[in-house]
């Protein structure tokens, strides 16, 4: 007895570092987890860790609210979108992701007494930021240690160094925004969910920022040299703006820097002007009004966007809902604030913090730095809703004679964030780093190359979760009226990036949750191993939530087997052990069984159905799938002599002797017969 518990902390120790034996400071915490980063991945993290029975968990966030896009980024109409058939739908919602929008969608249901009360041209599901933070809030409070559970949740405070046990991480200290001392915390693992991806950053690993090369990963679409992309140019980073319906006209103040020039492609009302600017051909057009009257009785995407409704939240007037309960998010391509290169104003003061900081990427500098780029993104948001409560107000109300029309004089700024200048507490940020991981998925492995959208060209054995989305990047250049930097710019997409390059569905790897040079760590967010292209494809909610789930996943299958995140990610049995988890997971604290996790992405594979683990685990275990072209499993269907052959032919490389007792019916047995199999094995 006395043997094996020395033995267990020997090799603790070695694989984890130890702690010091003298008792903690006041700043100073140990756990077994900590999990940088309060938004909607880190907080997903959190919770899946808490379920999974991690004894010792901190959360550590740089704001005052939990849930990221959802909430301090002010992203509350929910992009989820798929091609399928002729058109586009909710790619199928599965564990945290679910869990969330079911609370969301009850929550708008009980308020506006319609789940989806939006009308929304590029989203099913709308939400308002306050009351899902309180969701977010609520989701992980019996897990907190306030109510007896697992998770410390420390909030306000950055990363400001990283501290190495030989190759791995041990310590991360922390202060708040202010630069005041904040609490170092030593754990036994590490995930970094932050927006910027510091952790890494401060530890040292290995990662990319800004466009990859064709030389790096030989990806179809990337540029040869930076004189066809900035070496800076990042999918930029926009701050929204939430409107609530006022009871009068209301203007607000002209924010510093103002040029209406900025702004006459926002909308067609100013297009004659946008001409007469002579910009490039590449620059972005005026394409829309700034509102019309649409229920969208087809659904989203199915008509010409507005800025009204592109993302209009709550839907007053066609719902009959009280005055003053009408909510729209701005959230307009003109709106982006690319980072290639800044203004002068802008340049100025970064390089008075730090010579040269205004050639870095922003996922290079320090938060103190990167607030100065967000505080002109900022005044470049408010300079649009100025523009359209001004100039397209008075010229849309006179083009109306008299007509009832919504202009954006009757909504104004929301004040529920409780910032100075009611934006949101962050900027809606679409790629940070990318750190260098196990492996690094790539355009070529996840891009559709023949018309038929079904599944990629790589669909790892070790996936974590499925997903499908475009490589869609908004613009990435700003240039400038006659070339000279100055406060009059627009927006350019490239050749090389912007939102016209279909996917096929596909699976993230676990080896892209974990770095390769640095033990002790696990990414999450949008600090994945991922390449820049593949990055615009995976950065929506769902993605989020599910890379935070996966990571805490890995993080706790490590934790009980003393063993470092690369080792899972290299052994055939622990990886089944996080894909097992994530189809069927537990709660250790709630003793309920949450949703599962897709894991191949069948777009008609409910989480109800009875095969949905089987459906997946022969899936990924490269088994059987289905291979007619479209992403169904069409769990009736009679399986061809074809598909029974394939299977036979697989399973045999496994085990030898495999033949079924009797042919398979459907689909559904199938695969019931392959699983059922494939455990006998494993056992």
């Amino acid at each position: 007895m006395l043997r094996g518990l020395i033995l267990t902390a020997i090799l603790v120790v070695n694989l984890f570092g130890a702690f010091p034996a003298q008792a903690a400071s006041a700043d100073e915490r140990e756990c077994d987890l900590l999990i940088v980063g309060g938004g909607e991945s880190g907080t997903a993290a959190a919770v899946q860790a808490a379920r999974l029975g991690v004894k010792r968990i901190v959360l550590a966030n740089d704001c005052r609210w939990l849930g990221g896009q959802f909430t301090a980024e002010g992203l509350g109409a929910v992009d989820e979108w798929t091609k399928y058939g002729e058109g586009r739908v909710p790619f199928p919602r599965s564990g945290a992701f679910l869990e969330i929008m079911r609370l969301i969608e009850s929550d708008m249901k009980e308020k506006y007494g319609s789940a989806r009360p939006g009308n929304c041209f590029c989203a099913w599901t709308t939400c308002e930021p306050r009351d899902t933070e309180r969701l977010f809030r609520r989701w992980i409070e019996p897990y907190l240690t306030t109510a007896g559970g697992p998770v410390e949740l420390i909030e306000n405070v950055e990363p400001c160094r990283v501290d190495l046990d030989g190759n791995r991480v041990a310590r991360v200290a922390f202060e708040s925004p202010s630069g005041e001392p904040g609490p170092l915390v030593r754990a036994r693992l590490t995930i970094d969910a932050s927006d910027w991806g510091d952790v890494v950053r401060l530890s040292g690993a290995k990662f990319y920022a800004g466009p990859d090369l064709k030389e790096r990963f030989d990806e179809p679409s990337a540029p040869t040299s930076y004189d066809q992309v900035g070496p800076t140019e990042t999918n930029p980073i926009t701050y929204n703006l939430v409107l609530r319906e006022s009871a009068e006209p209301n203007v607000i103040n002209e924010p510093d820097h103002y040029d209406e020039r900025r702004y006459y492609a926002a909308t067609i009302t100013t297009r004659e002007e946008f001409r007469n600017l002579a910009w490039p051909a590449a620059a972005m057009q005026p394409f829309a009004a700034a509102w019309r009257d649409t229920t969208l009785p087809k659904g989203p995407y199915t008509e010409p966007p507005t800025i009204y409704h592109h993302r209009r939240l709550v839907d007053r007037r066609h719902f009959g809902l009280p005055a003053g309960s009408e909510v729209v998010l701005v959230n307009w391509p003109l709106q982006d604030y690319p980072t290639d290169r800044y203004p002068p104003h802008v340049v100025e003061e970064l390089d008075a913090s730090e010579v040269g900081t205004s050639r870095k990427n922003l996922a290079e500098m320090t938060p103190r730095q990167r607030r100065i780029v967000c505080a002109d993104a900022k005044r470049h948001s408010l300079g649009l809703l100025y523009h359209l409560q001004t100039t397209v107000a008075e010229r849309d109300l006179a083009a109306a004679g008299g007509a009832p029309i919504v202009t954006f004089r009757d909504l104004m700024l929301t004040d529920e964030y409780g910032t100075p200048d009611k934006l949101p507490l962050k900027p809606y940020v679409r790629e940070g780093l990318r750190t260098e991981c196990l492996t690094m998925l790539r355009e070529q492995d996840v891009r559709d190359t023949d018309g038929v959208q079904c599944w990629a060209e790589l669909m790892p054995s070790d996936g974590v979760f499925g997903f499908q989305f475009n490589i869609d990047f908004h613009p990435t250049r700003r240039i400038f009226l006659n070339d000279e930097p100055s406060d009059v710019w627009t927006l350019v997409h490239t050749k090389y990036r912007n939102w016209s390059t279909d996917t096929d569905r596909s699976m993230l790897p676990l080896r892209s949750l974990v770095p390769k040079q640095i033990d002790g760590l696990i990414v999450a967010g949008k600090n994945l191993g991922v390449s820049s292209i593949v990055q615009s494809a995976v950065r929506l909610h769902g993605h989020g939530m599910l890379a935070g789930q996966a990571a805490a996943t890995v993080a706790g299958v490590a934790l009980a087997a003393n063993k470092q995140p690369r080792a899972i990610a290299a052994d055939a049995a622990s990886i089944r052990r996080v894909q097992r988890q994530l189809l069927a997971p537990r709660d250790a604290v709630a003793r309920q069984q949450p949703p599962g996790v897709l894991l191949w992405p069948y777009q008609d594979l409910s989480l109800a159905d009875p095969s949905f683990v089987a459906a997946n685990v022969v899936a990924v275990e490269g088994v059987y799938f289905t291979e007619d072209g479209v992403p169904d499993f069409n769990a009736e269907k009679r399986p061809t002599p074809q598909e029974l052959r394939r299977a036979v032919e697989r399973m045999r490389t496994r085990i030898p002797s495999f033949q079924f007792s009797s042919p398979p019916k459907s689909r559904r047995d199938l695969v019931e017969a392959l699983f059922a199999a494939l455990e006998r094995l494993e056992r």
